[in-house]
């Protein structure tokens, strides 16, 4: 029996295994020809350098992508802030910054638009009261504030009588959107914390007679709460209906009666004078409509009172009743605008 393909049975599998005599003794199957290693300057030395220098590039590589992620991790926290509490947030720190920006630049605004009719201290006149505490927690939202200063009292309080006007630009106001949002963030801002004055013009810091820097504070209490039994505010101001007249009271016949005015926010006089141990009168007229007005007696510091007299809302008139007073010079003002309404005094 032979092979199909015509072999013999000497040539069928398994074929015989040469002698040891014809196996070379050291087959390199794995390793190139010497002179392949000389191609292009492929020496051994030359390879070992090239492995040297990818360890270190590996070295490198390892190296910068540790830095990178160091970096990563420290601006995040930079950013963000430490952990407990360690550090404060870059984003927290830069809005602070921008926040108290815009209420200086606020009070700027109040002082120039807003003081004549609502007060340089928001304690009211020709419009309502601001700095009041239940207002300010319920009342004087930023919203509403908004809405006010965009459209009018008009529009948000439905009163076609309301001296309130447009202050945004967009319904033909002079402020623009970033004005508006300092007038809000001023007249929300905390008492807890004293902002500078800065100068319009220059936004530096305006330093007073004593060459110290001229600070404020804000209005809103952030510890206020409104007893339970507390009325809520109105959402519009209309003013008082009703002219608050102070008693009469009682002068002798021999008693000088001094007459003061008050129109357009300010006396017709700035002095006045009256004989010392005397009882006397003022009698005082107030000509500006839905507006508060007194006369007071202080101090020549301006803050130390003497008389406290009632406010009566114009037009209307009453008599004050002095009691005598020693010698000396006083001031007499009104205490819902201290800085636009005050004379002097003197009594001898």
């Amino acid at each position: 029996m032979t092979d199909r393909l015509g072999r013999g049975p000497e040539e069928r599998l398994p074929a015989s295994r040469p002698s040891n005599a014809d196996v070379p003794a050291r087959v390199d199957r794995f390793t190139a020809p010497a002179q392949t290693h000389a191609i292009g300057g492929l020496t051994p030395e030359r390879s070992a350098k090239i492995v040297r220098q990818s360890g270190n590039a590996r070295w490198v590589a390892f190296l910068a992508v540790s830095i990178i992620a160091l970096f990563v991790i420290v601006y995040y926290f930079y950013e963000l802030g430490a952990p407990f509490g360690l550090s404060t947030a870059r984003l927290d720190e830069q809005a602070n910054v921008q926040q108290v920006t815009s209420i200086e630049k606020g009070y700027n605004l109040f002082e120039a638009n807003c003081a004549r009719c609502h007060g340089a201290n928001g304690q009211g006149g020709i419009g309502p009261i601001l700095n009041d505490q239940a207002k300010l927690f319920s009342h004087l939202t930023p919203q509403f504030i908004k809405n006010v200063l965009t459209v009018g009292g008009r529009y948000v309080c439905g009163n076609p009588n309301s001296l309130m006007p447009v202050w945004a630009d967009t319904n033909g106001g002079p402020l623009n959107y970033i004005q508006i949002q300092a007038l809000i963030d001023f007249i929300r801002a905390p008492s807890t914390q004293e902002f500078v004055i800065r100068n319009p013009s220059l936004n530096e810091p305006v330093i007073g007679a004593d060459g110290k820097v001229q600070t404020f504070k804000g209005w809103l209490d952030p510890s206020f709460k409104p007893a339970p039994s507390s009325t809520p505010v109105p959402d519009c101001y209309l003013g008082n209906t009703a002219a608050s007249q102070a008693p009469s009271g009682s002068l002798p016949p021999s008693a000088k009666i001094l007459e003061v005015t008050a129109e357009a926010v300010k006396y017709d006089v700035s002095t006045l004078d009256v004989p010392a141990n005397q009882a006397f009168g003022i009698h005082f007229t107030n000509k500006d409509p839905s507006v508060q007005h007194d006369v007071d007696i202080r101090q020549t510091d301006g803050t130390t009172v003497v008389v406290d007299d009632p406010t009566i809302t114009g037009p209307a008139d009453t008599t004050y009743v002095i009691k005598p007073l020693p010698a000396g010079t006083y001031t007499f003002i009104c205490s819902v605008h201290p800085t636009l309404m005050t004379g002097t005094l003197t009594v001898k």
